[in-house]
């Protein structure tokens, strides 16, 4: 391989190729792991939500931190959801009547699969993931 004339000679001259290449990727990992650690304060894959006595059957419960709606349509089944409504961005306020409402301009959607059930939003709220295992949820 040739070198440009500008180009330091040998690897004691400069950095290497291959140690910013392993530099980045150790950086990359270590960023993937600091997101994925369960019982950080942050949002994000592992963080455990609460009990799944806290959610009640026909309801549900809006975990604000996380912007995350867990329902419990019928008994022992879970669904999870964003909290933002698709309307205007806001946050869903409460769940009554087997639907998720927003409070900012009335947009209700459906406890079962987070279709509008009343506009003016016009698309559902996407699905979020969650595990359910020991009485406890967990986003995913």
């Amino acid at each position: 391989m040739e070198r440009s004339p500008a180009e330091p000679a040998g690897p004691a001259a400069g950095t290497t190729r291959r140690a910013v290449v392993v530099a980045a990727g150790a950086v990359g990992m270590t960023a993937a792991l600091a997101a994925c650690g369960g019982g950080s304060s942050e949002a994000g894959a592992g963080t455990v939500l609460g009990k799944t006595s806290e959610i009640p059957k026909g309801g549900g419960k809006i975990f604000k931190a996380e912007k995350v709606v867990v329902t419990q349509p019928e008994g022992g089944q879970f669904k999870a959801f964003s909290a933002v409504c698709q309307h205007a961005g806001c946050l869903v306020g409460e769940i009554s009547d087997g639907t998720i409402n927003c409070l900012c301009h009335g947009s209700k959607y459906d406890i079962k699969d987070g279709s509008v059930k009343k506009g003016p939003a016009t698309k559902g709220l996407p699905p979020a993931q969650v595990t359910v295992k020991d009485g406890s949820v967990t986003l995913s």
